[in-house]
């Protein structure tokens, strides 16, 4: 699944009564500067932990794909922005997958 500036990849399910998984791809390719990467690894922390309790047991991987600089305030809400839609779709998604094993997206 993808957006104007991340890509979302999930897994197959894990078992029963385990909660969702975050790994975070922000390639040095794609924005040259730690600071940066640690920043948008932040803003992609703290949506996902917002979305986490409505999220089905699966594994996601948030991968940067655009070419950046340091993300100024208005960037970095847009960024957040884009992240939550991300995982709000996944989840409406996976659900109305059901008991299914879902691609790779």
């Amino acid at each position: 699944m993808r957006g104007a500036y991340f890509s979302l990849h999930y897994g197959e399910r894990r078992p029963p009564g385990a909660s969702a998984r975050l790994g975070l791809v922000m390639g040095k390719k794609f924005m040259r500067r730690a600071v940066g990467r640690n920043c948008l690894k932040r803003l992609a922390r703290e949506a996902f932990r917002h979305a986490q309790p409505q999220l089905p047991a699966c594994d996601l991987v948030l991968r940067l794909f655009v070419k950046m600089k340091k993300p100024d305030r208005q960037m970095r809400q847009t960024l957040a922005l884009e992240v939550r839609q991300l995982l709000a779709k996944i989840g409406s998604r996976l659900d109305r997958q059901g008991g299914e094993n879902p691609p790779d997206a």
